[in-house]
């Protein structure tokens, strides 16, 4: 009976992929990161429990909110709940905000990128006729 639910609540990393619109390949690379665990079934597939399709779903959540993988880490112990829901604790708002200044310092680099290259060809641009 202990066998009959173990193959009744376990998922193949195929089905876990549709279950949850994620990748194959991206369910690795959690697994490898720690993020998502598995077993072997005796065929040497991977085998995830039932709890992984909400795991995966969370992780997703924060990677869709602009997280990394590595900052995900840091929330392994919720990442079996309802985070959505969830109201966010004070290292998980850190994070956040750590996050976002990281992205608001890349886009003020691009965007003094653009400009410089936008001056360069104003400064730089022939009529219609060329030179």
């Amino acid at each position: 009976m202990i066998g009959l639910r173990e193959e009744v609540t376990a998922v193949r990393i195929g089905e876990l992929a549709r279950r949850t619109g994620v990748s194959p390949r991206a369910l690795r690379h959690y697994e490898t990161a720690g993020l998502i665990a598995s077993a072997r079934a005796e065929n040497g597939y991977r085998v995830y429990g039932e709890g992984a399709v909400t795991r995966v779903a969370n992780i997703r959540y924060l990677l869709d909110a602009g997280l990394t993988l590595d900052d995900v880490s840091a929330f392994r112990s919720c990442l079996d709940g309802d985070m959505p829901s969830a109201p966010p604790s004070a290292r998980g708002l850190e994070i956040a905000r750590e996050r976002l200044a990281v992205l608001d310092a890349r886009i003020a680099a691009q965007t003094e990128a653009r400009d410089r290259l936008a001056r360069t060809l104003s400064a730089r641009s022939v009529g219609p006729g060329g030179p």
